[in-house]
């Protein structure tokens, strides 16, 4: 699945047509540049904005599992994220990267109002109901892993900039290679965590924000 892949491929005003045939599907990591041009999110999503929309507690209806990866933060849960100290949430204090998942409907439509369905998935795909959003300081990230998620997902950086190395399954080490590459502000990387190992790590600056989805 891999042997032909270097590295990731950054693209454009792409159509969905052309999306479709060339990476929805592919073993290929392609960064779209340019979709996320009219999102709210972009300007809005910092910390703040999600300790504020997480505070008032009206999520309405559970409609998916909710799922909280602490990572090596040391936070439980999202309330502790929210609630963190200002000097460790200004990124001052000791350091932090967390992920998390929607899992209320009135949590989903709200937020959704801040972007939208990229515009290059294939018409005919459906998006999961479950979003994903990872957020933390420079230097912190994830660790070397595969996902066991059922399909190809999307993840929007919002914010800030991440490292992301990408590792073929063990069949595939003699066959392929590993590569990494970073994914700026506004950029939407499309990859098959299911089949990349994969690791991410938070650059310097600004705090990461970043917004993932998957579709068949």
């Amino acid at each position: 699945m891999c042997v032909d892949v270097t590295g990731v491929q950054r693209v454009a005003n792409i159509t969905a047509e052309e999306f479709e045939e060339r990476f929805a599907y592919s073993p290929t990591p392609v960064i779209v540049t340019d979709a996320t041009v009219n999102w709210k999110a972009i300007e809005d999503f910092n910390f703040e904005f999600f300790a504020e929309f997480y505070s008032n507690g009206k999520m309405g209806k559970k409609i998916n599992e909710c799922f909280f990866f602490a990572y090596k933060s040391g936070l439980k849960s999202l309330h502790e994220v929210i609630t963190m100290d200002a000097k460790r949430a200004n990124l001052s204090g000791d350091p932090w990267y967390v992920g998390w998942s929607t899992c209320y409907d009135e949590e989903s439509r709200k937020l959704r109002e801040y972007y939208n369905r990229p515009y290059f998935l294939p018409k005919t795909s459906e998006s999961d109901t479950v979003d994903w959003i990872f957020m933390g300081g420079p230097g912190q990230g994830a660790h070397m892993h595969v996902d066991s998620v059922r399909h190809v997902s999307w993840q929007a950086q919002v914010r800030g900039r991440k490292l992301w190395q990408l590792a073929p399954p063990p069949e595939c080490l003699y066959s392929c290679q590993a590569f990494s590459f970073t994914v700026q502000p506004g950029e939407i990387l499309v990859v098959d965590t299911n089949r990349w190992y994969h690791k991410t790590n938070v650059m310097p600056g600004d705090i990461s924000i970043t917004i993932g989805a998957e579709y068949d």
